[in-house]
């Protein structure tokens, strides 16, 4: 996995902090800045300790603090998503509103106290103060660095309603109530704040996946240890495991670390991790994955991995970065808003200057109409539009057993109209079945015997498929007096009577036989007996997701290295109507660059053998175990490697997520474009358009969490 610099930074309360970071950083070289406000993390590439440093000052500079750092990072399997700066934006909520609703009342309530000016005054001073404190550092530091962000307008919006007011009782105290604006100014800062409030506790919900993949990590495991001939078993953190280590899990323990068993048996529940809906039988040599269920039984694992290294680690690290990174389509938005807050302000003065000078309104009403153009324009929906959207769809996607590497893979994945197939694990399982055999002259059933006690012996994948098909028929097992393999060749044995026996490939045969299109061939006595057809196993629903794709738009190909008449028999069974075959890697590679030509294309292979073609493809999709080799080489990874439909869901939910983003900034732009003029022209007041700002952003975050419940088929 490519290296990062992470760090952890404190302060940070909503998504333009975040963006300030990321101009701030870019500004200073820093290549594919990523700031998470949610979990307080800002990652980039991988850089000297010295510009790692500048980074740091540039951040502290903004008024953030750094509390962590780690230079390089390859995982981060601990998700830190605290929830101190939700429950400090609620206590000044609480003070601002409680200080806000006696100013807000006057206006409706005829009780003379609430209408004193010096009474007003002092409910104003502890929201002002609140609202210079929580806003105004940020502002000052955001101007201090050249990229103002929307706290700048709401502490010039509600400090110029606060001090218009004051000289309103300084210099009219006798019609002190003209000029009186403190409800104003207090009620702009105290919807503000319940629309941090919001923003925090919805973005929060949209890093769901990433808390509940972090729980599946136990904090301690059950070590055996042995002294002097002597077992004892003791619980340790799992941080402190090694490797080799010997663990032991049973019923209703959750596994801390990948290894191997050793001795016993069980159920696991991989569902979390892989997408596989059924429980897998586990037992001696089997690998076990980090984070997964015993349903039953109990066993001893080696570890093979430490906890930084695991499977788990490695999807939590994948997941976070990926939530991190931005499709093309936010360049647009961040474009904007980089320009938005001076523009704003521009419009804001012409605003006051117009209405003043040109059409001579009074100077209250004038500073107001401004004001609500300062208010109202708050850009934080802009901010929030895409990673709202894209950390609730890539969430929604590793709960399914699907990891998407970010924000840009979705639109990619979303915009995808051919999708190139290879054969081999991924529309077939792997495994093979005999399609028929053809016996020169002995009964059939004694093929089979000699098919299976030959096959038994070897460890090649077909000879393999064939011994476990042929052990569900009653055959005679043959005992053999010698055995030999010849790799890539064949099988020979003889019996005690001195009968030599053979089964391998046409090159066994091809000295005194033409026919090459069987794929075994079985001798006895360098004699031929029987040729055999074997073919791969469809996987199942393989049909029924070509034909789906079809209703999708999407056109499907298939693309093998393997024979003719196998790529023609799975392209039929399959529906697919264009297919190469017998392609060598750097072959797959032209054809992909030649589809890509027309159509955003796809390559959907097994993440190893297909590294080059996965690679050149607009979206590389590998079908794995989250091995190392398939993590770097595809864009998508689908954990569950016997259900291929999983593909429609991956598919489903990148269309899902990039209609939300555009959804989201159609929202954010028109309500911009839209409430700007209305603001401008005294239509809108800045207490309504402190609501209406907080609104955008409900509707905007609330968008975006229904993708984690949406009906995905």
């Amino acid at each position: 996995m490519e290296e990062k610099v992470l760090l952890n930074v404190e302060g940070m309360d909503c998504a333009n902090c975040a963006l300030s970071i990321t101009r701030s950083l870019q500004k200073s070289g820093f290549q594919d800045v990523n700031v998470n406000f949610a979990t307080g993390e800002v990652i980039f590439d991988i850089v000297e300790s010295e510009k790692v440093d500048l980074a740091v000052s540039n951040i502290k500079n903004l008024g953030y603090s750094v509390i962590d750092r780690s230079d390089v990072i390859q995982n981060t399997e601990e998700v830190k998503i605290s929830t101190n700066s939700f429950d400090e934006t609620r206590k000044k909520f609480l003070i601002s509103l409680a200080f806000t609703l006696p100013l807000f009342l006057h206006m409706f309530v005829g009780i003379s106290l609430l209408h004193n000016p010096f009474f007003q005054l002092i409910c104003s001073l502890p929201v002002l103060f609140i609202g210079i404190t929580h806003f105004g550092k940020s502002a000052y530091y955001s101007i201090k660095s050249g990229v103002p962000n929307m706290d700048v307008l709401i502490v010039i919006g509600s400090t110029a309603a606060f001090a218009y007011s004051i000289l309103g009782m300084v210099l009219h105290p006798d019609q002190a109530a003209n000029f009186l604006f403190f409800e104003t100014g207090a009620t702009i800062i105290t919807l503000v704040l319940l629309g941090n409030m919001i923003e925090q506790r919805s973005v929060k919900q949209t890093t769901s996946a990433l808390r509940e993949l972090s729980s599946l990590q136990p904090s301690k495991a059950k070590i055996i240890l042995t002294d002097n001939g002597i077992e004892s078993i003791s619980e340790i953190e799992i941080e402190k495991i090694k490797l080799d280590d010997t663990l032991i899990f049973n019923t209703g323990d959750r596994i801390a670390v990948d290894g191997i068993i050793i001795t016993g048996n069980g159920i696991t529940d991989e569902s979390m991790l892989t997408g596989e809906s059924m429980p897998v039988t586990k037992k001696s040599g089997d690998n076990v994955i980090s984070g997964t269920l015993v349903i039953d039984g109990s066993f001893r694992i080696k570890a093979e991995k430490t906890t930084k290294d695991s499977a788990l680690a490695k999807i939590i690290s994948l997941v976070k970065i990926a939530q991190n990174n931005k499709p093309e389509i936010q360049k647009l938005g961040d474009r904007i808003s980089a320009i938005f807050v001076p523009v704003v302000l521009l419009i804001s003065l012409a605003t006051f200057l117009s209405a003043a000078f040109l059409f001579d309104l009074p100077f209250s009403k004038a500073l107001l109409n401004s004001i609500a153009v300062l208010v109202i324009s708050c850009p934080c929906a802009m901010g929030l539009a895409t990673p709202t959207a894209v950390i609730a769809g890539i969430g929604r996607a590793a709960k399914s057993g699907i990891l998407i590497k970010g924000g840009s893979t979705l639109e990619q994945l979303a915009k995808v109209k051919t999708i190139i197939f290879d054969k081999t694990g991924t529309l077939t399982t792997g495994n093979f079945k005999i399609k028929k055999i053809n016996s020169l002259g002995l009964p059939e059933e004694e093929i089979q015997s000699i098919l299976y006690s030959l096959e038994s012996h070897s460890s090649h994948p077909i000879a393999r498929s064939i011994q476990k098909e042929l052990s569900s028929l009653s055959v005679n097992e043959i005992k053999w007096k010698t055995i030999q393999e010849d790799k890539g060749i064949g099988i020979n044995a003889t019996t005690e009577s001195g009968d030599l026996y053979s089964a391998g490939s046409f090159q066994m045969v091809k000295h005194f036989f033409s026919d090459d299109t069987h794929n075994i061939y079985v001798l006895k006595n360098n004699k031929l007996i029987a040729t055999v057809d074997i073919e791969d196993e469809l996987k199942p629903g393989s049909r029924q997701m070509i034909d789906r794709l079809k209703e999708m738009g999407i056109k499907s190909v298939l693309l093998s290295g393997d024979k003719k008449n196998r790529c023609i028999e799975i392209a039929e069974q399959c529906g697919i109507e264009e297919f190469y075959f017998e392609k060598l890697p750097n072959e797959k590679s032209k054809i992909i660059a030649e589809h890509m030509k027309s159509n955003p294309t796809a390559m959907i292979g097994d993440g190893i053998n297909d590294a080059p073609a996965l690679a050149m493809a607009t979206v590389g999709i590998s079908i794995s175990n989250a091995s190392d080799v398939a993590i770097q080489s595809a864009q998508v990874i689908l954990l569950d490697k016997k259900d291929i439909s999983i593909l429609l869901k991956a598919i489903t939910i990148s269309r899902l997520t990039y209609s939300t983003i555009k959804q989201n900034l159609f929202w954010a732009f028109f309500y911009n474009t839209v409430a700007i003029p209305f603001a401008a022209f005294g239509y809108l007041s800045p207490m309504i358009g402190a609501l209406s700002m907080a609104f955008s952003d409900v509707i905007v975050i609330g968008n975006s969490l229904r993708l984690k419940t949406r009906k995905i088929f």
